[in-house]
């Protein structure tokens, strides 16, 4: 996690020009404002949880910055990239329910992480919300909720968690995340998977690293399923 806040301040203090720009995707505006903790641009991945359904392929950069705006604008009209009408009619009906799912992703996760953490196949867990995540009381500073995402070390190395993956059956296993459905991916295969194998493991992207998307199914049809693939990743 980054201070947001600490981050912005010390930037403009060196040059009040400099733009701080933050990627807010993974909370969205519900749970974390970056432009109210200083930040200048918010980036969002809008397929994610500001769509929530995984049917939309869209961005957004937000400001509060006439000039940064009509900068954006420009580059928006010159380029090129934008939405078709449709797919802006369906950022629209998601953003409606927003306030409704995220507290439910955020709870079900908040679940999935207290399960996994005290699993005998897991290594690790981080997830925001933990007390035992090491930027925790950052993370209660500037969140209002800690999102659905949840990254799963499990033991065994590599083959356990090929086998994990294999017995899924709620999860389904994808690279997005945001959406309504839980999904499961692997990062030294998928996200990450262009990093040569020193970088990843320096960021910590190692073969027994799972990232979890948690959607909005029921938390104990959840716990059920990753259970079940967790007792075989052991086997």
């Amino acid at each position: 996690l980054i201070d947001i806040a600490r981050i912005s301040r010390k930037v403009h203090e060196v040059n009040p020009c400099i733009l701080v720009v933050v990627d807010n995707t993974f909370l969205s505006p519900y749970f974390q404002r970056p432009i109210d903790l200083g930040a200048d641009i918010v980036v969002h991945s809008i397929s994610k949880y500001l769509g929530g359904h995984s049917d939309v392929i869209a961005g957004a950069a937000v400001t509060k910055h006439a000039p940064v705006a009509a900068r954006l604008r420009f580059i928006q009209k010159a380029v090129g990239g934008i939405p078709s009408p449709f797919d802006c009619f369906l950022v629209l009906r998601s953003i409606k329910t927003l306030h409704v799912r995220m507290p439910l992703h955020a709870s079900n996760a908040m679940v999935v992480s207290e399960f996994l953490e005290q699993h005998p196949a897991v290594e690790r867990v981080l997830y925001p919300g933990l007390p035992s995540h090491p930027q925790a009381a950052l993370a209660r500073q500037q969140m209002r909720g800690f999102g659905g995402i949840v990254a799963v070390y499990i033991r065994g190395g590599g083959a356990a968690t090929m086998r994990f993956f294999e017995s899924l059956k709620l999860f389904s296993v994808a690279e997005s995340l945001g959406g309504v459905e839980s999904l499961a991916s692997y990062p030294v295969e998928m996200s990450h998977a262009c990093l040569p194998k020193k970088q990843r493991e320096e960021l910590g992207i190692t073969e027994n690293l799972v990232r979890l998307s948690i959607g909005l199914e029921s938390v104990s049809d959840l716990l059920a399923d990753l259970h079940e693939a967790l007792t075989n990743a052991m086997q």
